[in-house]
């Protein structure tokens, strides 16, 4: 199985509360933060929830 590098590249000041939830979740905590994460069907669904503030890229 492959890996996902996750990169938080937007703030989640003033997003609502399940966005901000979800990229704790992920374990990024300030900008330009990167995790690695397995890819599988619940960190493809939250990612899928804050597309649109991180960069992903397989590794």
């Amino acid at each position: 199985m492959s890996e996902l590098k996750i990169t938080l590249k937007r703030s989640v000041i003033g997003r609502p509360q399940n966005q901000r939830d979800t990229v704790k979740s992920l374990g990024l905590t300030k900008l330009n933060s990167t995790v690695i994460k397995p890819e599988n069907d619940a960190i493809k669904g939250m990612i899928n929830t804050v597309s649109h503030l991180v960069d992903v890229e397989r590794v």
